[in-house]
């Protein structure tokens, strides 16, 4: 049996200005939902890489230290971080004659490291935007319906003359729906935010501690010549595994 007062007439009797602002939700709904996943996921797969920072530091060789960390640079920023330390160190000693090679190697590598946390910073935040925007907005179009959609039960109501509850229960009820639809998006994106949000700190201050660590460590305990060559030979056997 049809429910006179359910969605599906809310959508038959909506105007366009009604079922557009039905079909924004949705896709905000869709949007939000979409990053939530996708970077809880991302999340999840570095909480193994974060663990082993431990085990890094009793490794025998920064080569076997990387292996614990996990591989993918590009989605690992503790490797990246890792790897970025490892070249900024080597770049510094091979070229002295350019302008960074006058600098010290402390303050070098401090740079260095920095920006590789801002980078992994940037790409933990991706979408997170997103969620921001559809927790703030979702609401006040969800508002907007409502009072779109009373306005024209009102109107309607008074051309025809009925002021009765079951004339008024009805327009009125399906219209408030689009706030709860708007109530309905907006609080995942705004939970996802702050759970999203708090995982970053995290990482970020499991990476800040680690960029310490390693800016010591590269300051007083790489070999330069010996810490160079297995450096680059095991970057050729990474290439060759991932070819």
């Amino acid at each position: 049996m049809n429910n006179p007062y359910g969605i599906a007439a809310m959508w038959e009797q909506g105007d366009v200005v009604i079922k557009g602002v039905a079909i924004m939700l949705l896709i905000m709904s869709v949007a939000s939902w979409c990053v939530i996943a996708i970077r809880s996921w991302q999340l999840y797969r570095l909480r193994k890489p974060a663990a082993a920072l431990n085990d890094f530091w009793h490794a025998r060789s920064f080569v076997e230290g990387l292996h614990m960390v996990g591989t993918h640079r590009d989605s690992n920023p503790f490797r990246h971080l890792a790897e970025t330390g490892m070249e900024a160190l080597d770049h510094h000693k091979t070229h002295t004659d350019d302008l960074h090679g006058q600098l010290p190697l402390g303050e070098w590598l401090t740079a260095c490291l920095r920006t590789s946390i801002d980078e992994s910073a940037e790409r933990l935040q991706r979408g997170l935007a997103i969620l921001a925007s559809v927790g703030s907005t979702a609401p006040f179009i969800g508002l907007f319906g409502t009072v779109w959609g009373i306005y024209h039960a009102l109107v309607g109501i008074g051309v025809s003359g009925q002021a009765s509850i079951d004339k008024v229960a009805g327009p009125v009820g399906e219209a408030l729906i689009m706030t709860a639809f708007g109530l309905a998006v907006a609080i995942p994106a705004v939970l996802g935010y702050n759970a999203l949000s708090r995982g970053n700190r995290g990482v970020l201050g499991k990476l800040n501690r680690f960029a310490h660590q390693l800016h010591a460590y590269l300051i007083t305990g790489a070999p330069p010549r010996r810490q160079e060559a297995s450096y680059s030979v095991a970057r050729l056997a990474d290439a060759a595994k991932g070819a």
